[in-house]
C-alpha cells in the first residue's frame, strides 16, 4: 500500500479544500513531541510485558520517516538469516505496536481482550515469506467516551491502567483523553481564586460520578471528594500521560468548558453567570450548574487559568477536551450566542496554549435535534476557526451526523462507534454499520473525516465488537464477517472448533447484527423495575441465542481450559438466562391478567426461586462478572474506613439507583453475581408477592404503590453493608450445563413458536 504525502504536498485525503494544510501542520507538530528513540524503548518494553522472554525472537523500532508526516504506517519482515523471526518498523510507538498485533493475531493465532488473553505462541515463531506493509486510511483512531471514565475506569489503580493502555497501542489506538486528577487542579485554581473548601465541596460530586460534574450536569451528588483522592488521581495521571506519550499516543487534557461553582458568585459578584436547568431526573439541589456568559472577562481568566496550571502540571499534546451543552439546552438558540459560547471555550484554550485544538463530543447534536437545527450547529462550529476543532461524531453507527451537517460545515471529525450505554452487559452489535459505515463516510462528498473512534460509555463487554471496529480503524475496505468471526474464534480459544465458529457465526447475524436505530442500553426486564408494561421485544431469533449456547457447551470438552471460551460460554449462557427471564415475566403477567393464580404461583416461583438463583450462581463463577470484584476495587481507593464507605456507596449507587431517588433507575446496570440475587431477585420476589395479593383479595395493582415499596428495597440494598466474594466460586460450565438442560428445551420451544 502506497504511503500517504505528507502535508506541504497535498492534503490528507477526506479532508475539504481549504481546510487540511492548517490542520495538518498543527497535528505534525503534535506527532513530533515524542521522540522515536523513546518510543522505540517503549514499545519494546510493552512487548516484554506481554510476551516475556518470546519478546526476544521479534525485532521493534520506529522511523516516524515511513508516514512522511501522513497518517501512520507499519512494516513487517522476517530479515533473512536473522535470530529474530520477524521485525517490525512503525512509524511511531503505537503504528510499531499495532504490526506486533498483526503478526500475533494473523500469523501465530493470538488474541488480546478485555476478558482475557490468548498467548500460544507456536516454537518456533513463523517467519514471513514476503514482506507486510500496511497505512492507516486516517491520521487518528480514537478511544474513549467522556462517560468511560465513571463506568469503568473510576476505580482503576495503574496496574489496570497498564493493561489498557498497551491494549490501546496493541489495537492502534493514538489518540485518547487522560482525564484523571483534573479535580485536584482545578481545586488548586478554585482556592487560588479565594473559594473555600466548603464550596468546592459542594461543587464537585463522587468519584463515581465525576464524568457528569466535568460536563456540566451534576454537582454535589454522592461527594466531597476527600483530600486523598486528589493525591491518588494526580499520582495515576503522572503515569498515565508518560505511558501514553512514551508510545507516541496524543492524549486529550480537559479544558474548561463554562459551568462554574456557585461560589464564584459569592467572591466575584458582578460576574455575568445563569443557572442552568436540570438535568435529566435531578432536581437543583443536584443540578442547575452555573453556566459564565462568553463575553464576561472571568470566562477567560478562569479558563486560561485553569488550563496553564494543568500544562504546567502534565505538559501537553495541544489537544484539549470541552463539553459545554452536553445533555443541556443552551441559554438562548441565537446563532450569535452559541457562536460566541465556543469562541470563548477555544479562546480560553488558546489563552493558555496558541496551538490548542479543541476536540468535542458531537453527542450533543443528536441528543437535542429540535434543538439543534442547520443554523445552530453551524454557528456552534464555526465560532473556532476551520481546522482548530475536531468532532466526535460519536453515535455514527446508528445516527451519523456528519450527513445533514455537510460534513459538520467544514470541521474534521472522527467516525466513531458508541456501542455501549451505562456498560450494561447483553450481547448487542451493528456489525454491517460498523463494517460500512466508515467507509462510506470517507466518500461522503466533502468529507472531512479524519478518523475513526471507539466512544462506549462502558466497557469490558462485547469483545469482538471492539476488536472489529479496532482491525477496521486500519483497513482500507470491508471485511467478510462471517469468514472474520470464524478466524476470531479460532484466535480467541487457541484452536480451531467447527461447533464454537458455527456458534460465533450464529451470534454474528442475530445480536450482533442489529440494523437500523439501535441502542444498546439494555431494557430487558431482567434488570428493569418489574412493572406490568414492559418491553420484552428483541431485534434478533431468541432461538439463535439458544443454539449458540448449545454450540459453544459442545465445545467445552475442547475448550473448556480456555479462560476467553469460559467468559463467553458465562456470557451467552448470560444472555439466554436473560431471554429466559422475559419469558417468565410474560407468563406472570398474562396469569395475573387471566386471575390464573396457580399459573401465576407457577412461573413466579420458577423464576424468583431457581432460574435467578441459579444465573447467580453462574455469574459467581467467574472473576468479571463479580459484585464483589467492582465494590472491593472501590473500596481498595481509600485511605481510611470512612472512604471505602463512600467510595462503596458510590459504586453501588451507579449500578442500581443512580441517584438519590432512583434519578436515573438502573442506567448502568450490570449482571454480576450478588446483585443478581440481592438486588434484582429481591425486586421480582416482591412483584410476585404483590401481585399474589392482589389477586388474594380482589384489590387491583398500582404501579405506584408498588414503586414506593420496591425503593425500600432498592435503596436497602446500597446500605446493606454486606461484603461480596471478590474470588469466583463454583464450576462455570457445570452451572451453565445444568441451566442448559433444566431449560434448554422449553426455550427452544417458545422461541420457535414466537412469529417471526
Amino acid at each position: 500500500m502506497a504511503m500517504r504525502r505528507g502535508p506541504e504536498s497535498a492534503p490528507e485525503p477526506g479532508l475539504g479544500p481549504g481546510l487540511a494544510l492548517p490542520l495538518l501542520l498543527l497535528l505534525a507538530a503534535v506527532a513530533a513531541l515524542a521522540g522515536d528513540a523513546g518510543q522505540e524503548e517503549a514499545v519494546r518494553a510493552l512487548a516484554r510485558r506481554l510476551l516475556g522472554s518470546r519478546a526476544a525472537a521479534v525485532s521493534l523500532s520506529v522511523d516516524p520517516a515511513m508516514a512522511a508526516g501522513g497518517p501512520d504506517i507499519y512494516r513487517l519482515w522476517s530479515p533473512p538469516g536473522a535470530a529474530v523471526a520477524v521485525a517490525v518498523t512503525g512509524s511511531s510507538g503505537v503504528a510499531a505496536a499495532t504490526g506486533l498485533y498483526r503478526y500475533l493475531r494473523d500469523f501465530c493465532g493470538c488474541h488480546l481482550s478485555w476478558s482475557g488473553a490468548q498467548l500460544r505462541l507456536p516454537d518456533p515463531l513463523p517467519r514471513l515469506r514476503a514482506e507486510i506493509r500496511a497505512a492507516a486510511p486516517g491520521r487518528y483512531r480514537y478511544y474513549q467516551n467522556v462517560c468511560t471514565q465513571s463506568y469503568s475506569f473510576v476505580w482503576w489503580d495503574w496496574a489496570r491502567w497498564e493493561r489498557e493502555i498497551d491494549w490501546m497501542a496493541l489495537s492502534g489506538i493514538n489518540l485518547a483523553p487522560a482525564f484523571a486528577g483534573q479535580e485536584a487542579v482545578w481545586q488548586r485554581v478554585y482556592r487560588n481564586l479565594g473559594l473555600n473548601q466548603s464550596e468546592i465541596d459542594k461543587y464537585f460530586t463522587g468519584p463515581a460520578f465525576l464524568a457528569w460534574n466535568r460536563m456540566g450536569n451534576l454537582r454535589r451528588w454522592a461527594g466531597p471528594l476527600p483530600p486523598t483522592w486528589h493525591l491518588k488521581q494526580l499520582y495515576l495521571q503522572y503515569r498515565i500521560v508518560q505511558r501514553m506519550r512514551s508510545l507516541g499516543m496524543t492524549t486529550v487534557l480537559p479544558a474548561f468548558a463554562g459551568h462554574v461553582p456557585q461560589g464564584i458568585l459569592r467572591v466575584f459578584p458582578r460576574v455575568n453567570a445563569t443557572r442552568l436547568g436540570r438535568w435529566s431526573h435531578f432536581d437543583c439541589a443536584y443540578s442547575c450548574i452555573y453556566l459564565l456568559d462568553p463575553e464576561d472577562p472571568m470566562f477567560q481568566v478562569i479558563g486560561t487559568l485553569f488550563l496553564k496550571e494543568l500544562i504546567k502540571e502534565f505538559g501537553t499534546d495541544h489537544v484539549y477536551s470541552a463539553d459545554t451543552f452536553n445533555e443541556m439546552t443552551p441559554l438562548s438558540s441565537d446563532p450569535a450566542y452559541l457562536s460566541r459560547v465556543s469562541n470563548a471555550v477555544f479562546s480560553s484554550m488558546t489563552g493558555a496554549d496558541p496551538k490548542a485544538l479543541w476536540l468535542m463530543q458531537g453527542w450533543l447534536f443528536q441528543h437535542q435535534p429540535d434543538f439543534w437545527q442547520p443554523a445552530q450547529v453551524r454557528a456552534l462550529l464555526h465560532g473556532v476557526p476551520l481546522g482548530r476543532m475536531i468532532v466526535l461524531d460519536l453515535f455514527a453507527e446508528s445516527k451519523p451526523v456528519y450527513q445533514w451537517t455537510e460534513s459538520f460545515y467544514g470541521q474534521p471529525f472522527i467516525w466513531c462507534m458508541l456501542h455501549n450505554f451505562g456498560g450494561n452487559h447483553g450481547l448487542f452489535g451493528t456489525v454491517e454499520a460498523i463494517n460500512h459505515g466508515p467507509f462510506a463516510a470517507r466518500r461522503f462528498p466533502n468529507s472531512t473525516m479524519v478518523g475513526t473512534g471507539l466512544v462506549p460509555e462502558g466497557i469490558e463487554q462485547n469483545d469482538m465488537v471492539y476488536e472489529l471496529m479496532n482491525e477496521l480503524g486500519w483497513r482500507q475496505e470491508p471485511l467478510d464477517l462471517p469468514s472474520w468471526v470464524t478466524c476470531y474464534a479460532e484466535r480467541r480459544y487457541g484452536a480451531a472448533n467447527a461447533a464454537a465458529a458455527s456458534a460465533w457465526r450464529l451470534l454474528l447475524r442475530s445480536v450482533y447484527n442489529c440494523t437500523g436505530v439501535c441502542v444498546n442500553h439494555n431494557r430487558s426486564p431482567l434488570v428493569r423495575r418489574p412493572s406490568l408494561r414492559m418491553d420484552t421485544e428483541l431485534w434478533y431469533n431468541a432461538s439463535d441465542v439458544y443454539e449458540a449456547w448449545r454450540l459453544l457447551l459442545s465445545a467445552g470438552a475442547e475448550l473448556g481450559s480456555s479462560p476467553t471460551f469460559l467468559y463467553d460460554l458465562v456470557d451467552v449462557t448470560r444472555q439466554a438466562a436473560q431471554q429466559l427471564v422475559s419469558d417468565y415475566y410474560l407468563s406472570i403477567r398474562q396469569a395475573f391478567q387471566s386471575h390464573a393464580l396457580p399459573e401465576l404461583l407457577t412461573a413466579g416461583g420458577v423464576l424468583v426461586y431457581d432460574l435467578l438463583p441459579e444465573l447467580d450462581s453462574l455469574l459467581s463463577s467467574h472473576s468479571l462478572f463479580l459484585l464483589g470484584r467492582w465494590l472491593e476495587n472501590a473500596r481498595a481507593m481509600a485511605t481510611s474506613d470512612r472512604e471505602a464507605e463512600q467510595y462503596e456507596l458510590n459504586a453501588r449507587n451507579q449500578v442500581t439507583l443512580w441517584g438519590p431517588n432512583g434519578n436515573i433507575l438502573d442506567y448502568a446496570n450490570k449482571q454480576l453475581g450478588g446483585l443478581v440475587l440481592d438486588y434484582y431477585a429481591v425486586r421480582w420476589s416482591l412483584f410476585v408477592s404483590v401481585l399474589v395479593e392482589s389477586l388474594n383479595s380482589g384489590r387491583p395493582f398500582h404501579q405506584d404503590q408498588f414503586n414506593q415499596a420496591v425503593f425500600q428495597v432498592e435503596r436497602g440494598f446500597i446500605y446493606n453493608k454486606k461484603r461480596y466474594p471478590a474470588v469466583p466460586a463454583g464450576d462455570t460450565m457445570e452451572i451453565s450445563r445444568k441451566l442448559f438442560l433444566k431449560y434448554y428445551p422449553s426455550a427452544l420451544r417458545r422461541s420457535l413458536a414466537r412469529p417471526a
